[in-house]
């Protein structure tokens, strides 16, 4: 896994940010809230399928 997923994370973070901001400047507040919304559902899935993987290798651990 390594450093790889929190690259991911930051890049979307840093993604997001910037369209926030461009959109919030624009006066488009409703768009800017939605691509906030959509960053975090992107990380959220993101950081889900890692904690399943690890459930799978910890079951697979103790299974004898």
């Amino acid at each position: 896994m390594g450093v790889d997923l929190i690259f991911k994370i930051a890049a979307i973070g840093i993604l997001v940010a910037v369209l926030n901001l461009l959109l919030s400047r624009a006066g488009r507040d409703e768009q800017a809230l939605m691509t906030t919304i959509a960053g975090l559902v992107v990380v959220l899935v993101l950081v889900v399928e890692k904690i399943s993987e690890l459930f799978d290798l910890i079951k697979s651990l103790f299974s004898f």
